[in-house]
């Protein structure tokens, strides 16, 4: 599984935005045929993603669509004129349902069937934006397609009829919410989009604050966005040299009996070997170690 620290948007209907964007070294790259493109210009957006998907070299960026919800009338074209070039993943917007999840993984296995293709391998990826999504996000989350839960904090802010500040105390709970509900089912979790794409100083501190609540990764819209959330969702130098040390002291313990040690002045037992665990393991799907 790709770790998505860095997922941006493009808008599907813009060649030169999508080609720049192949500049850029982002995690995920997901051209958008929803919110990303006006009304007028679906059709202009599936059949510039198409020709992207077909001629253009995405590199190590994984190359995601983002159809138009379900009910919307425009998700079948969407899926027929643009999957047909195997994109790595969908992006479902507005999920509010496993049936949903269903419906468009079952779309997704006839194409695959059809071309041969291997099952599975096209992977989706559902945004969470409604009181309604959370409220049925434990079944959501058991989907086997699913590889990721995005938390779309505007639209959930309007549907439960919060007013969106600063601070965010008024999606603290859903934020938390969908992180464990990732975690639980061996998902990732994609943040919410920092909308102020000049102010790099308050995106640090919001994309450190979702690393820390234990999100993977963020939804950004502008090239100065990649680095910044990257470097946020990435561990440290100093973060792994004290995870490989604890680990190897750990190992060492654990070879003579010990459940717990002293290490470097510190109590350490399994549930921090696990967190080592885990700060090694982003920092090999971030290519930092090997």
């Amino acid at each position: 599984m790709k770790l998505r620290r860095a997922l941006l948007y493009t808008p599907g209907d813009s060649r030169p935005k999508i080609e720049k964007a192949l500049s850029l070294g982002a995690d995920s790259i997901c051209m958008d045929m929803e919110d990303g493109t006006a009304y007028n210009r679906k059709e202009k957006a599936r059949k510039t993603i198409s020709l992207a998907l077909k001629e253009f070299n995405f590199g190590a960026s994984e190359k995601l669509i983002r159809i138009n919800g379900i009910g919307s009338g425009l998700e079948e074209d969407d899926l027929t004129e643009t999957v047909i070039h195997h994109p790595d993943g969908v992006v479902l917007p507005k999920v509010e349902s496993f049936e949903q999840l269903e419906w468009l993984s079952e779309r997704i296995e006839e194409m695959e069937l059809s071309q041969g293709w291997d099952l599975n391998k096209i992977r989706v990826l559902a945004v969470i934006e409604s009181a309604k999504g959370f409220i049925n996000l434990r079944e959501i989350a058991t989907h086997p397609r699913l590889d990721a839960l995005i938390f779309g904090a505007e639209d959930y802010a309007a549907s439960i009829g919060a007013t969106r500040t600063r601070g965010g105390l008024e999606i603290l709970y859903a934020r938390s919410k969908l992180v464990m509900h990732a975690a639980v089912n061996d998902l990732q979790a994609i943040d919410v989009v920092f909308v102020n794409f000049k102010d790099s100083v308050n995106l640090k501190i919001d994309a450190l604050l979702g690393a820390q609540m234990g999100f993977t990764g963020k939804q950004i819209v502008h090239p100065n966005q990649v680095l910044p959330v990257q470097e946020a969702f990435s561990p440290s130098n100093a973060e792994i040299d004290y995870a490989q040390r604890l680990l190897s002291a750990f190992k060492i313990a654990e070879a003579e009996g010990a459940g717990a040690i002293d290490f470097e002045g510190k109590m350490i037992d399994m549930p921090l070997v696990k967190s080592a665990r885990l700060v090694i393991e982003r920092a090999t799907l971030a290519g930092k170690i090997e």
